[in-house]
């Protein structure tokens, strides 16, 4: 090591101005060893600058080379990771920490020793020094294996002390006394040698004189000596004393002790008695409301909801450890057991009576409501109840057993109260549908119950008859003229509307009253979540709500929104059946009431599932609408079925069609009740079917057809279906009303062309042989030299079709085609119109044939485009 330290200092450092005073061999900790020299250093010159300086072996040759220095000043932290054991691992903190493994403690200690000396002697900013050895930090180190580490270091350091203030204030003042001092040296040294001498001569006499005094001072020792043990003597005798005195302190100071440590027992004895007063003890007055309290009255009600509260307080207090041991305790936990025992079945017992009571006064007040469309108004009742409903929530927390007992009662009582009102108010419904007794009686009502009767064959039958009657209606209509597709008008319609909509206006409020009344009285939520896929039933015989799995499985109801349907659903069970009884004695009057059903129901629900899609009405409305849902396509499809059924008469013209009138009906109908609607997706998809449905019965009926030319039924009914769609704008069938445009167009043009045949047929075959053979290559001007189509043959034909005879023709036709058409649709004269052009338009073909191939012959018709007008004009007048 002597030797690198050498080799450095000659090939590194003085070339630099440095010297070396200390160094350690290390490598970097956790990766492949890699040796280097950490050396700590100082400039020769100042101000002194101190470094560290990491030195390598150069890996082209055996020369060293400096690879970077840290000024001493930028170390903040010496950690040697281990004060006690030997380890070669240390850390130094500069802007980073670098880990170093030293490759013997020695070197390291030595290295750390050195470090710490220059940062005494040189640094003002102190370097933390971290788990380093307490020996390493003195200032003075020994001459021992610190000194044999660092060599010559030590005086190297010693070297270049600084001299403080003082002394190089003495030193400018003693160069001031010596004129030669800058100027001759060595005579200053001289100078300064022969005044030490004669200093050192004054040191040895001053010794020597003093020798006297010393022995005067030694015997003042002695005497002091002796004094000093006088007085240890009399400190002896002190602490004897003081030690006595100590232990009456300690027997005074432990009796304090026992006595604060009795004072402290009893303050936390008396916060315990205090604690089980305050919080255990139940005033009198709360004792005799709960025993006693008259729960009929207000007041009554308000202390005892107090005193219910007070009690709960009471036993639900968090005592503390150790209480429930205590005798006093145990006896006012009995106590205060006792009391809720008794208290809740009072309490238990009087809602149960007013329950009762409720039944009876409502039943008295059901007279009065069954004239009338409404139900009754169970505000009063709920109100008075509300009272009670702290009570309730009290109950529940303290006694569930009673609480379901109350609300299966609740449900009890309340079901058989409500299933008569509903069933009364019904029956009021169905009898202001029917209009009076007897008619309600032809619908299959009777008694107060306001069921159907019948079963269900009876019910298909009466459908059946109805669908029979519908159809015998079509023929008497076809017979008759009539377009009407019911014999029950407008106003029949909307007064079952309104019915329908009073009866499901006095429901909807009716249960949302009930069920806002549930949720507060027996302290249920109303917005949680809902498993979907569960499904309702009510253990009747334990008396506790359950809820049945789609597997068949009860499982406990864990969810209070789901105990608020149930209850429902117990209470109201007959809305659903009494609505679907309803709906279809409406559907029995007219199956056209199942669009009033649908828009309404559909905006009830729509309503419904804003406030709560899961609530009971809801979901009950819901499957009503189901209902009607089902009742409207089958009046749909019924009117398909009636289209397909259809049979027009032999002997009479078709004209239009019963289900053609019968959609105009509809539509209608239709469009007045959707208007603004919610569900208008079932409509449209109704129209698309009917339409259908119409387009091939039209088509089905013209082929049939055999007093009415085909075209004729085609042209009226579908010039009908388009004159109504144009008229109720039916967006969804604007596709079909461009069909039925192009149908009635088409048919139109076709019964023209027929009908109107050929009325010059002579002629009309003359010129389809001269274009036969212009056809086969003769040039138009040289037809005329045919022989068969020459000037005089022409002239022939066109003799025999004098203006008379145009207009006889004409005329004849005129009475075939009034004779075909229907006077409902009035195309007579459309149909007029056309074959009056179509004519016009042969006219003008064979005038231009005659202009092209007989040019200059002079040959014209007998009659003109004017005389054509004037005969279909006179014609028409006539008829």
């Amino acid at each position: 090591m002597t030797a690198i330290k050498h080799a450095l200092q000659r090939d590194i450092f003085t070339p630099n101005d440095e010297r070396l005073l200390s160094i350690v061999n290390v490598c970097k900790a956790g990766k492949k060893k890699k040796n280097c020299f950490l050396c700590a250093t100082v400039t020769t010159e100042r101000p002194v600058q101190v470094k560290v300086v990491k030195v390598k072996k150069s890996d082209k040759g055996d020369f060293y080379k400096r690879q970077i220095a840290w000024a001493l000043r930028d170390l903040a932290v010496v950690d040697a990771k281990d004060a006690i054991k030997e380890n070669p691992d240390f850390d130094l903190h500069f802007e980073k920490i670098y880990k170093w493994v030293a490759s013997s403690t020695a070197e390291k200690n030595a290295f750390i020793s050195c470090i710490w000396k220059l940062n005494q002697r040189y640094l003002r900013k102190k370097i933390d020094f971290v788990n380093v050895s307490s020996q390493l930090l003195e200032e003075s180190v020994p001459s021992g294996e610190n000194q044999s580490v660092t060599g010559g270091d030590e005086e190297a350091v010693d070297e270049y002390q600084e001299l403080n203030a003082r002394e190089e204030q003495d030193i400018e003042i003693m160069m001031e006394g010596c004129e030669c001092a800058i100027s001759n040296a060595e005579a200053f040294a001289e100078k300064l040698s022969r005044e030490l001498q004669v200093l050192d001569g004054a040191n040895i006499q001053s010794i020597m004189a003093s020798e006297k005094q010393v022995n005067i001072l030694m015997q003042l020792l002695d005497e002091a000596l002796k004094e000093v043990d006088q007085i240890e003597l009399k400190l002896s005798s002190y602490e004897e004393m003081l030690q006595s005195v100590k232990e009456q302190m300690d027997q005074i100071s432990e009796s304090n002790h026992l006595i604060h440590l009795s004072n402290t027992n009893n303050v936390k004895l008396l916060s315990e008695i205090e604690f089980l007063v305050n919080h255990m003890d139940l005033a009198k007055g709360h004792i005799k409301a709960l025993q006693e309290g008259d729960l009929a009255s207000s007041r009554g009600i308000e202390a005892c909801t107090n005193a219910a509260d007070a009690l709960l307080q009471c036993m639900n207090v968090a005592l503390r450890p150790g209480h429930d041991m205590l005798l006093a305790v145990k006896q006012q936990q009995q106590r205060f057991s006792d009391l809720r025992e008794h208290f809740a079945r009072r309490l238990a017992s009087h809602l149960n009576n007013v329950f009762v009571q409720q039944g009876h006064d409502q039943s008295s007040t059901l007279a009065q409501h069954s004239v009338e469309l409404t139900l009754p108004n169970h505000h009063p009742f709920h109100r008075d109840l509300l009272r009670y409903a702290k009570l309730m929530e009290w109950l529940k927390s303290t006694d569930h057993g009673k609480y379901e007992g109350l609300t299966k009662n609740y449900m009890d009582y309340l079901s058989r109260l409500y299933e008569r009102e509903i069933k009364d108010f019904f029956e009021v419904a169905k009898i202001k549908m029917t209009g009076t007794t007897k008619e309600s009686k032809k619908f299959g009502l009777h008694g107060s119950s306001g069921k159907l009767t019948g079963s269900t064959s009876s019910l298909n039958k009466l459908s059946v008859q109805s669908s029979g009657n519908r159809r015998s209606q079509s023929s008497s209509l076809l017979d008759m003229g009539n377009m009407s597709a019911s014999d029950l008008d407008v106003a029949d319609r909307t007064k079952f509307d309104k019915i329908f909509e009073q009866v499901l206006s006095e429901l909807e409020p009716l249960c949302l009253a009930e069920q806002d009344f549930i949720s507060k009285f027996f302290k249920l939520q109303q917005h949680q979540n809902m498993s979907a896929s569960m499904t309702e039933a009510e253990d009747v015989d334990g008396g506790s709500l359950t809820r049945q799995h789609s597997s068949g499985t009860l499982l406990p109801i864990s969810s209070e929104k789901d105990m608020i349907r149930q209850m429902m659903i117990k209470i109201f069970r007959c809305i659903e059946p009494e609505l679907n009884n309803l709906i279809a004695l409406g559907d029995k009057i007219d199956s056209f009431n199942s669009l009033y059903m649908l828009v309404k129901m559909s905006h009830h629900v729509w309503t419904a599932q804003n406030v709560d899609p899961a609530s009971f009405l809801s979901t009950t409305l819901g499957n009503v609408l189901v209902t009607v849902k089902r009742n409207f396509d089958k009046c749909i499809s019924n009117q398909i079925r009636q289209m397909e059924e259809v049979k027009i008469s032999k002997k009479s013209k078709v004209g239009i069609l019963p289900f053609v009138a019968e959609f105009e009906e509809f539509a209608g109908l239709a469009e007045s009740i959707f208007k603004n609607a919610e569900r208008r997706g079932d409509l449209d998809k109704a129209y698309t079917k009917l339409i259908r449905g119409v387009f091939v019965n039209v088509e089905k009926v013209a082929n049939e057809s055999q007093k009415t030319p085909r075209d004729v039924v085609m042209m009226e009914n579908f010039h009908h279906i388009f004159a109504t769609l144009s008229r109720l704008k039916i967006s969804c069938l604007e596709a079909e009303k461009k069909e039925a445009k192009q149908k009635y167009t088409d048919h139109l043009q076709s019964y023209v062309i027929s009908s109107l045949g050929q009325p010059l047929e002579k002629l009309n075959h003359f010129f389809e042989g001269v274009e036969a053979r212009v056809a086969q290559g003769v040039r138009e001007e040289e037809v005329s030299y045919q022989l068969a189509f020459n000037k005089q043959e022409l002239r022939k034909v066109i003799k025999e079709y004098p203006g008379k005879e145009v207009k006889k023709g004409l005329d004849n036709l005129y009475k075939k085609v009034d004779k075909h058409l229907c006077e409902e649709e009035n195309l007579l004269q459309v149909v007029w119109h056309s074959m009056q052009d179509e004519f016009i338009r042969q006219y003008k073909h064979f005038e231009g044939l005659i202009a092209r191939c007989y040019p200059g012959s002079g040959v014209t018709m007998e009659f003109t485009i004017q005389d054509i007008l004037d005969y279909c004009s006179s014609i028409a007048q006539s008829h």
